[in-house]
């Protein structure tokens, strides 16, 4: 039965991963076919905007790869040595003596033998191992290409496939599942227009910020941050760690560090409290724990893209709980005596 599952996702996904790209993706055609574009031609661009975008995700990852991996090699007998410098005498004051030496080898063969002499070789071994969780490298590139195949005919006929799922759906149901197919349709547009406005607006926010303290890797961090702010809590962390390891690897422990933390704390202050109200609209309702649970259950089900759908289909999930809570509540039997 498990296996069953687990081969069920893995045809599922990219078909998952076709409908939620189009589903941002379809506002943008709509607004190339209003322009006087062909449709076939405004999904096309459509789908090469979603393209290029990811390939612009990776090629910023690969920046920092390229940038921060040589930094440790270089930088850790550095660090190693003012921590001796700061702990032995702290360490002696209670008779403790450590093996410096032993632990430099130790550290250093553990550095030596998970960073590669170079970045691209690590980035060559990271996309091994993606293409081999995907099954094999043939697979993977034949899913991507059913990615792009349905997203292009998804954004092709987005019309016609909402009006065919509504022709399956039980006459006696209609009317509810209407309604609630427009609170999360609602929902889910006014999150994702205002998400990718946010992102924007963090991106530009830490890469000035970090440009400002001399980072040298400011700009790809800064819109790393902003694009990583999709994931609730996690892309933050992330984000941030980054951040503050590129800065110490660079300056080490000092007034640019303080600073990192400073630019992180007001980004997060302005982002809680003035950006996602304005730009997102009030937070959909969702405990911090229901969404790193929701992240977990979402992730382990369909990998990356159930990353990308955790939140969203939290939020489904709310307003069907919702529906369903109110019929509760006012159906006979709950509020009968007898």
């Amino acid at each position: 039965m498990t296996d069953f599952i687990s081969s069920f996702m893995e045809i599922m996904m990219p078909f998952l991963a076709a409908f939620i790209f189009a589903y941002i993706l379809e506002p943008l055609t709509k607004r190339l076919l209003k322009a006087g574009i062909p449709h076939a031609i405004a999904a096309l661009i459509s789908l090469l905007i979603g393209v290029l975008a990811s390939l612009i995700i990776f090629m910023l990852l690969l920046n920092l790869i390229n940038h921060e991996v040589p930094l440790i090699k270089t930088q850790f007998p550095i660090w190693l040595k003012a921590t001796q410098e700061w702990l032995e005498p702290v360490l002696a004051s209670f008779n403790i003596a450590l093996d410096w030496n032993m632990i430099r080898e130790h550290a250093q063969s553990a550095i030596t033998s998970q960073l590669s002499d170079n970045a691209n070789t690590l980035v060559t071994k990271s996309l091994g191992t993606v293409l081999k969780s995907s099954g094999s490298v043939l697979g993977f590139f034949a899913n991507t290409v059913m990615v792009l195949f349905v997203l292009f005919y998804l954004l092709l006929e987005w019309d016609a496939f909402l009006r065919m799922v509504s022709s399956l759906i039980p006459v006696r149901f209609k009317q509810t599942a209407f309604t609630l197919i427009k609170e999360v349709d609602v929902l889910l547009s006014q999150y994702l227009r205002g998400q990718i406005l946010l992102m924007l607006v963090l991106a530009c926010f830490y890469s000035i910020g970090l440009s400002l303290i001399g980072v040298q890797s400011a700009i790809p961090l800064g819109v790393f941050t902003g694009l990583v702010a999709f994931i609730p809590y996690v892309g933050f962390l992330l984000s941030f760690t980054l951040s503050l390891l590129a800065t110490l690897l660079q300056f080490g422990p000092g007034n640019a560090l303080i600073a990192v933390l400073v630019l992180y704390g007001v980004g997060q202050f302005l982002e809680g409290f003035f950006l996602t109200p304005q730009l997102v609209g009030e937070r959909i309702g969702l405990h911090p724990v229901a969404v790193l649970f929701a992240l977990m259950v979402f992730g382990q089900m369909f990998g990356f893209f159930g990353i990308l759908l955790a939140f969203p289909m939290s939020a489904i999930c709310l307003v069907a709980i919702k529906h369903l809570k109110g019929r509760f509540l006012s159906s006979e039997w709950f509020n009968s005596n007898s």
